[in-house]
């Protein structure tokens, strides 16, 4: 098979709409490693106007000086950029920076009046959006603030657009909170809830997969279709964000957005059009559609695991306990693996098996399609004792493609049947480009685009499944942690939870 790279069309798009990017929480480390590096790529890519410009906006004091020089060193280090880079100066160069306080309505006066010095200056028509690079506890005051000075309004044929980071509520009844407070200031088609993991190209090629290809679409369903399993494992503990992850936890952290997305986009019926409504109508179905555990099911529907101490590629690394900011006592799980059905005539009892988790064996995303056994009768008179089930494996990350396992004669006098595997890597076929994960995201913010972005309805339809499973744990703490090693596949309650079902995870 050729795995020569195919020059790619250099029209990649369409230039994105003249505006102005206001990042709150400008001196974090999102902004750092992710957004200027996704905002250089864009613009290398010939997709940024040149009518663009940043203005940063954080508690920190910093000059605009400082802030363009961290700018320029930002993108040399997490983009690749050259020492010497004209690119990066010109993005270095629009960079702005204003020190306020979230809840001083004071600077936001002076932010609004920034914002109009700055429209005028870059001719960016009034065009601007918000990117909340904060931590959750500020969103509505944000939004609040930015809605009592009008900052949030549209006329004049000019747009204004806001990009609010997970977590998004921490259960159902604060999600429908944080729903109401934002509608008081946006309108849903202003609001641009991102999920950075929407942004990596094999996601978005799952919807061309399925539907631009007419020899899969006819076997996606139950009747070709044994299971489905998604999983996100990561090698890395929780880092710095032991804080964060003692309020959250993996349940909290990773299904109602991640996990659920992917499951939605794996499972949707064919949208009538790829318009932003249309996609999405889809995936809240499938929301919708999912069971709702019911508590005295979760104990064996759902598992929840915490790392203790392990080797992980040959380094010793520390219990979840042990890692800062951690009570060492700490029930907080990192790790969960679900078993989910959903109520409807392509996928009726079809299981779909999840899980996710901290200090895992490998850092891997990945959707499996388990297809069903073949009959066997056809080989009752020759050696074949059994038959290989076919696998459907879309990789996510590290290594982005597609792999397809079949059953094949191997050769010899008698029939026996071996495994093979065909396998597309986007680097072989492709080539690599550069990417955070946020270049779309941004890039579809700035031409109005929100097929990758979470509605308000898909939200709390999200938490809505994994509410029974919060309910009950929450009531019955853990006692067994910590439950797995790191380096570890997780616990052996997640082996049990599909073993019971005769099936096991796929761990290769």
């Amino acid at each position: 098979m050729d795995k020569k790279p195919q020059e790619q069309p250099k029209d990649q798009g369409r230039v994105a709409d003249r505006c102005l990017m206001v990042i709150f929480g400008a001196s974090g480390d999102l902004t750092t490693r992710m957004l200027l590096p996704a905002l250089y790529n864009l613009a290398r890519t010939n997709l940024l106007p040149k009518e663009f410009a940043i203005l940063g906006f954080a508690i920190d004091k910093l000059s605009e000086e400082d802030f363009r020089q961290r700018a320029r060193t930002d993108i040399r280090q997490y983009a690749g950029a050259p020492a010497d880079c004209a690119l990066c100066d010109s993005i270095a160069d629009r960079s702005y920076y204003m020190t306020g306080d979230f809840a001083n309505a004071a600077d936001f006066v002076k932010l609004k009046d920034k914002i109009a010095e700055l429209d005028r200056q870059h001719n960016t028509q009034g065009n601007v959006f918000y990117y909340l690079a904060t931590l959750p506890q500020f969103i509505s005051e944000i939004v609040r603030q930015l809605g009592e000075q009008g900052l949030t309004r549209e006329d004049q044929g000019n747009w204004r657009r806001v990009i609010i980071e997970k977590p998004f509520g921490s259960d159902l009844e604060s999600a429908k909170a944080l729903n109401r407070e934002i509608s008081q200031a946006l309108k849903e088609e202003q609001t641009f809830r991102i999920d950075h993991y929407l942004g990596k190209e094999t996601v978005q090629n799952i919807l061309v997969f399925r539907f631009a290809n007419g020899i899969f679409e006819p076997v996606w369903n139950r009747r070709y279709i044994d299971h489905i399993e998604i999983t996100v494992s990561e090698s890395l503990g929780v880092e710095r964000r032991g804080g964060y992850y003692e309020r959250a936890g993996c349940l909290r952290d990773m299904i109602p957005n991640h996990l659920l997305q992917l499951l939605s986009l794996t499972t949707m019926e064919p949208p009538i059009s790829f318009q932003a409504d249309a996609v999405r109508d889809e995936q809240s179905k499938v929301l919708h559609a999912i069971q709702s555990i019911a508590p005295e099911d979760v104990l064996t529907r759902a598992v929840r695991g915490q790392y203790s101490e392990g080797t992980i590629a040959g380094e010793h690394v520390p219990a979840y306990r042990s890692e800062e900011f951690v009570d060492p006592h700490s029930s907080v799980e990192t790790f969960v693996a679900l078993k989910l059905q959903l109520d409807s005539w392509r996928w009726a009892d079809v299981p779909f098996y999840i899980r996710t988790g901290k200090r895992l064996a490998k850092r891997a995303t990945e959707i499996v399609i388990q297809f069903r056994r073949a009959p066997l009768v056809l080989f009752r008179d020759t050696p074949v004792d059994k038959l290989t089930p076919n696998l459907l494996v879309i990789h996510i990350q590290p290594d982005e493609g597609i792999s397809l396992s079949f059953g094949a004669k191997i050769p010899g006098a008698h029939v026996r049947v071996g495994d093979v595997k065909m396998d597309f890597h986007y680097a072989d076929y492709f080539g690599t480009e550069p990417s955070t994960g946020y270049e779309r995201l941004l890039y579809d913010c700035m031409i109005g685009d929100a097929t990758l972005f979470q509605r308000a309805d898909m939200v709390e339809a999200g938490w809505s499944v994994v509410e029974p499973v919060l309910d009950v744990w929450k009531a019955l703490p853990a006692r067994m942690f910590p439950n797995y090693a790191a380096g570890s596949w997780g616990p052996k309650e997640a082996d049990d939870l599909i073993k019971r079902d005769g099936r096991r995870w796929r761990t290769e």
